[in-house]
C-alpha cells in the first residue's frame, strides 16, 4: 500500500491560489460512472493532469494532490478506479479506510483504466480549452498503468510515474514514445530497482525520452510529506514531474 490513511502530498516548490475544488462523477465513453476530484489554479492553465492512484483508488492523499497540482498552475483530475465494480465514492467522495479494495483491483482493465483515462481529459479539454496539453502521473499500480500509457494511443503529452511495476507495462513498453518520467524509491521491497531499470531501456529502446531518477535509500511512498528525511527526494520528484508539464505546455504554445 502507498500511504498511511492520514497522508498527504508534499508541497510543490512553486505556489500560487487555488480557483476550483472538489469532487465530482465523470461518465466513461461506455455509460460508466465513476468518482474523482478535480482542482484548478486561480491563472490559466498550461497543462492538465490526470493523476492515478494506488490501490485503494480515489483516496484524500490523490484529492489533496490534485490541489497541489492546482497550487503549481496546472489543472488536475484524480480518478477512482472502481466505479465498473464498486460504484461511486461514498461521501465525502473519496474511498474509506475501511474499503475492500482487493476484490476489486483484479477485476480492473486496462481497457476500462482508457476509458476513464480519457473521460478525465475530456473534461480538462472542456474546463481548459480543446488544445489542453495532459500528462499522467501515477502512484504504484497507477505508476504502472502511466508508463503503460506512454506507449498507449490516448490524446496524451506524457507520463510520469512513482514505484511502479513493469510486468503491469507489459508489452506497451516496446510502443513507448511519449516523454517519461520514472520517479524509482532505491529501496522499493515491492519492485527492484533494477527491473524498472530495465524498463527504462526498453522504453527508450522504442523511441521515448525516459527521465529515469533513483533515490537511494529512499522507501517505497516516500512521496510523503510527513517524510521528513525524504524533504530532498520529495523537492526534486516534483521538479522532475513539474519539468514534463513545463516541457509539454511550451510544445503546445501555452508556456507562462
Amino acid at each position: 500500500m502507498c500511504h498511511d490513511h492520514d497522508s498527504r502530498p508534499p508541497a510543490p516548490p512553486r505556489t500560487g491560489d487555488v480557483a476550483e475544488r472538489g469532487t465530482l462523477t465523470l461518465t466513461s465513453a461506455d455509460g460508466t460512472e465513476f468518482s474523482a476530484a478535480y482542482a484548478a489554479p486561480a491563472t490559466a492553465a498550461r497543462t492538465g493532469v490526470v493523476i492515478l492512484p494506488d490501490i485503494r483508488g480515489l483516496h484524500p492523499y490523490y484529492v489533496a494532490l490534485a490541489e497541489r497540482f492546482a497550487e503549481a498552475g496546472l489543472a488536475a483530475v484524480a480518478i477512482d478506479w472502481f466505479g465498473r465494480t464498486a460504484g461511486l465514492c461514498p461521501e465525502p467522495g473519496t474511498r474509506g479506510e475501511d474499503f475492500d479494495w482487493q476484490p476489486h483491483i483484479p477485476q480492473t482493465t486496462p481497457e476500462g483504466i482508457d476509458a476513464d483515462v480519457t473521460a478525465a481529459i475530456g473534461y480538462l479539454r472542456e474546463r481548459g480549452g480543446a488544445d489542453l496539453p495532459v500528462i499522467v502521473v501515477g502512484f504504484c499500480f497507477g505508476g504502472s498503468h502511466a508508463w503503460r500509457l506512454a506507449g498507449g494511443t490516448l490524446d496524451l503529452a506524457g507520463a510520469a510515474g512513482f514505484y511502479g511495476r513493469p510486468s503491469l507495462v507489459g508489452d506497451a513498453a516496446s510502443r513507448a514514445h511519449l516523454p517519461t518520467v520514472m520517479l524509482i524509491a532505491g529501496a522499493d521491497k515491492a519492485t527492484p530497482v533494477e527491473e524498472q531499470q530495465r524498463l527504462a531501456e526498453t522504453m527508450r529502446a522504442a523511441g521515448a525520452e525516459v527521465d529515469a531518477v533513483v533515490y537511494d535509500g529512499a522507501p517505497h511512498s516516500f512521496f510523503d510529506r510527513a517524510f521528513g528525511e525524504w524533504a530532498d527526494a520529495c523537492a526534486d520528484a516534483w521538479r522532475h514531474v513539474l519539468a514534463l508539464a513545463d516541457r509539454v505546455a511550451a510544445g503546445s504554445g501555452r508556456a507562462g
